[in-house]
């Protein structure tokens, strides 16, 4: 399991905008093959600026399926146009985590 990290900067006064067309497109992302869900988060300083975490079974899935696909150009479709500079991506594997929900 991988998770594909975008850290997006969009321009200001379009988070709004941004958050509606990721919720738009979530369903294209958990149709795709390999897809285990996705989040996303705004950074709490820069407000233009969003991490979105995509859980994938590989990072094959990601790069040679759906980033390949009409998906993805619908999703590019959804929010591209917000987006005030390329999107930094990267993908990582987990190594240590830990919790104190629940508890």
């Amino acid at each position: 399991m991988v998770t594909n990290v975008a850290v997006i900067e969009v321009k200001p006064g379009m988070e709004r905008e941004f958050v509606a067309g990721v919720e738009q497109a979530m369903p294209l992302f958990l149709r795709a093959k390999g897809c285990h869900g996705l989040s996303l988060e705004q950074c709490v300083e820069i407000p233009e600026q969003f991490f979105l975490r995509v859980r994938w079974e590989s990072a094959a899935h990601n790069q040679n399926l759906f980033v390949k696909s009409d998906d993805f150009k619908a999703w590019r479709k959804l929010v591209g146009h917000c987006f005030a500079g390329k999107p930094k991506v990267h993908h990582a594997e987990t190594v240590l985590t830990s919790s104190n929900e629940g508890g």
